[in-house]
């Protein structure tokens, strides 16, 4: 896998630490930000001041603004906000590329039209293109830190979501597949709301039974909407659903729970 040549689109804390994870890894990694300032400072100082200043990223880690040149690479990671994902996709250099896989780590839905994001992704790109999800319980901070962390990878190509698991993977991060892009892209939405709900309830100190009482019931309610829209049942109770769940919902790297 290693001569592999990725491009990951979305240079905020996620985004700089999976491709700090897949440099590390041996992978030909270039990381894209729209920041050309923010760019040169990475490349220059090896550190990502704004989100992740105290760690240095791996010396074989490339940097670039260009979009020409991140979409010129046949694999791609999107790693940007789910309000910039159709966005991105519509550029002209990513419309005019042709990958052979496209993955992305980003959580939630399209605003306005409430759709999938591999919805949105099968619509843009060409047909047939491989494409997988990359969700579970994971702080950026810890991944790039190199401490022990579990994610999976959905596709509805089995070798795809294989492929992209296998550059994951390595000593502090492991990669699971599956095979419900459905279901793991709710879990890695709907934990958010019952985050902010966490968060809700430990601010007025309601108590760690009010928290496990949320987290538990609002477990359940994920399954039942997962089920009733045609994902598994399996993926919630994977890490695509409980892992990301008991994550943000108890730990206080988590921007929704500190919200809330």
């Amino acid at each position: 896998m290693h001569n592999l040549s990725i491009s990951v689109f979305g240079a905020g804390s996620w985004g700089t630490a999976l491709a700090a994870v897949l440099a590390r890894h041996g992978i030909d990694t270039v990381l894209w930000g729209r920041d050309a300032a923010a760019i040169d400072a990475m490349r220059a100082t090896r550190r990502n001041t704004r989100y992740l200043g105290d760690i240095e990223l791996p010396g074989s880690l490339q940097f670039t603004d260009s979009l020409a040149v991140a979409a010129a690479r046949p694999q791609w990671l999107i790693v940007t906000p789910s309000h910039a994902f159709r966005e991105l996709l519509e550029e002209p250099e990513l419309r005019a590329a042709r990958p052979d896989g496209v993955a992305w780590a980003t959580k939630g839905f399209e605003p306005g039209s409430g759709r999938f994001l591999h919805e949105v992704a099968a619509s843009m790109l060409t047909v047939g293109t491989p494409l997988a999800v990359v969700t579970g319980p994971s702080f950026a901070r810890e991944v790039a830190l190199g401490l022990p962390t579990a994610v999976t990878v959905h596709s509805d190509q089995s070798e795809f979501a294989d492929q992209v698991a296998q550059c994951l993977h390595g000593p502090t991060f492991r990669a699971y597949t599956g095979n419900d892009m459905i279901g793991a892209e709710l879990g890695g939405a709907m934990k958010n709301v019952l985050a902010v709900a966490t968060g809700v309830a430990d601010g007025m100190q309601l108590g760690l039974n009010a928290r496990a009482g949320l987290i538990t019931r609002g477990l359940n309610e994920m399954l039942r909407v997962c089920v009733a829209i045609g994902g598994k049942p399996e993926t919630i109770m994977g890490l695509a659903g409980v892992g990301d769940l008991v994550l943000t919902c108890t730990g206080d790297l988590s921007r929704n729970r500190r919200l809330g």
